[in-house]
């Protein structure tokens, strides 16, 4: 009995100290997105895009895109099994090339102590949405501080954890700078990677899309009444806007987004306190069997979500009905 003791002492110290499941995946997940951000620039540097339109010209697919999304679906179903992953581009199936592949996981982040609620969390209760590269149009037209690598997670349909790479930071710092930075974040536990800041107060910036605009995301956005309007490419990029203090709500009426451009975003808003909705004010689900379109559009705030969903106009909303 006093053997049985000591034995059962001894594991569960061991389990006490080995790292939970989801801060093993996000700590993976931090490593691939910086391997991806290397790929990103290692295309752009060969000059080789190897673009294909998907839909149209503004549904673009290049070489980047293909190689980022093997690296990181391969490299995390090689150390998470279990897990389900979903990436946006449909590449057939076939063995990964080893030296795409990441097996390497952030220290830093092993340490941090996992949120309770998630602490014993399974591999296979887990949803992975990745978006490879965020911002292709911007990224073969040049507009490099548009791109991101997105890595979301989720548990139970909600989105609990964020990784965001962007291979591009400081490129307009000219030669010599060091390029990229990753941010993560996941609820309960915090955001990191980036120094958060708000729009000043009494004050309506909207960023909205680029590429995809139409008559309702125009409605949509000038109801908001905003003191000025920001057009970029990514949602991943348009999230950072509202963390970094650049724009106070992401507002896009119209469906075209998908379930991997917002599940990192919205992680990492969430964990400081942001809100993102559909323009109904209702939540999206990740959960593995959801259908990928956000089709009522977009609205993603810091602060004061409810202001920008009481502005929504009315035709908006019935022409973007609600999942």
């Amino acid at each position: 009995m006093v053997l049985l003791k000591c034995v059962l002492s001894v594991s569960a110290a061991v389990m006490a100290s080995s790292p939970a499941v989801l801060m093993r995946l996000v700590a993976s997940a931090y490593t691939v997105a910086e391997k991806a951000g290397t790929i990103v620039r290692k295309v752009l540097q060969s000059g080789e895009l190897g673009i294909v339109e998907k839909t149209g010209a503004n549904d673009l697919q290049t070489l980047a895109d293909r190689l980022v999304q093997k690296s990181i679906c391969g490299s995390l179903s090689k150390s998470f099994p279990k897990v389900t992953i979903i990436g946006e581009e449909e590449l057939p199936a076939e063995d990964f090339e080893e030296e795409l592949l990441e097996n390497g996981h952030s220290s830093l982040i092993l340490q941090k102590s996992c949120p309770d609620q998630y602490a014993s969390l399974k591999e296979e209760e887990l949803v992975v949405w990745v978006d490879p590269l965020d911002g292709t149009k911007e990224y073969t037209e040049g507009l490099l501080d548009h791109v991101t690598v997105l890595i979301g997670i989720a548990y139970g349909g909600t989105a609990i954890a964020g990784v965001i790479n962007q291979p591009f930071y400081n490129y307009q710092m000219g030669a010599g700078a060091s390029l990229g930075r990753t941010l993560w974040g996941v609820l309960g536990l915090g955001t990191f990677g980036f120094q958060l800041q708000e729009v000043p107060d009494g004050k309506r910036i909207v960023t909205t899309t680029r590429s995809h605009s139409n008559k309702l995301v125009i409605d949509a956005v000038q109801a908001m009444e905003p003191h000025d309007v920001i057009q970029v490419g990514g949602a991943g990029n348009k999230i950072i806007q509202l963390v970094e203090g650049k724009a106070s709500a992401y507002v896009f009426a119209s469906p075209g987004c998908k379930k991997w451009d917002t599940c990192a975003p919205e992680a990492i808003l969430h964990a400081v306190g942001g809100k993102l909705t559909d323009m109904h004010g209702n939540a999206y689900r990740y959960d593995a069997n959801v259908k990928h379109m956000n089709s009522a559009g977009v609205l993603a705030t810091l602060r004061n979500h409810e202001y920008y969903l009481s502005r929504v106009p009315q035709a908006v909303l019935q022409a973007l009905p609600s999942d």
